[in-house]
């Protein structure tokens, strides 16, 4: 008997949790649509972002990103801020009203998966913990190994 692929049993697990999801930000999509939903919460996990790495977040030139902060800005989800320390940079901070809408579709996507979840057996729902936990360290970028600088003798 062969052996199931595993990538490909990941891939339409993927699949499977984006039709779980997708439907909890529908509501949404009519005034924010999915790019402005990630603009959202990149800025919001990073605090100190400013167009120029928005844009490299994104892989889009800073002038897309601009149009999408400007967007935003509009409707009411982001505020550009000058930086304290130094007043030429312009932070991105979203608004009290993007980090509710945030907040409530992290809840609405939590429950949806939630409920796939009660239908599973819990020793299979803890084994998808270990493997996904497993998963995401094996996924995370490699620690930078420290170069030794130029002429620096070692031991």
């Amino acid at each position: 008997m062969e052996q199931p692929d595993l990538a490909a049993a990941i891939d339409a697990a993927a699949e499977a949790l984006v039709r779980v999801l997708d439907p909890t930000g529908s509501r949404h999509q009519m005034t924010v649509s999915p790019t402005q939903l990630r603009v959202l919460s990149l800025i919001s996990a990073r605090p100190r972002t400013n167009v120029n790495r928005l844009a490299e977040l994104l892989d889009v030139v800073p002038s897309s990103a601009s149009r999408l902060c400007d967007r935003l800005e509009a409707i009411g989800l982001l505020r550009r801020v000058a930086d304290p320390r130094d007043r030429r940079e312009v932070r991105l901070v979203p608004t009290a009203a993007a980090e509710a809408l945030l907040r409530e579709l992290t809840e609405r996507r939590h429950r949806a998966v939630r409920a796939v979840l009660e239908r599973m057996p819990s020793r299979t729902q803890h084994e998808l913990l270990l493997a996904l936990l497993a998963f995401g360290q094996a996924a995370a970028p490699a620690p930078a190994v420290a170069q030794p600088e130029p002429g620096a003798r070692t031991a």
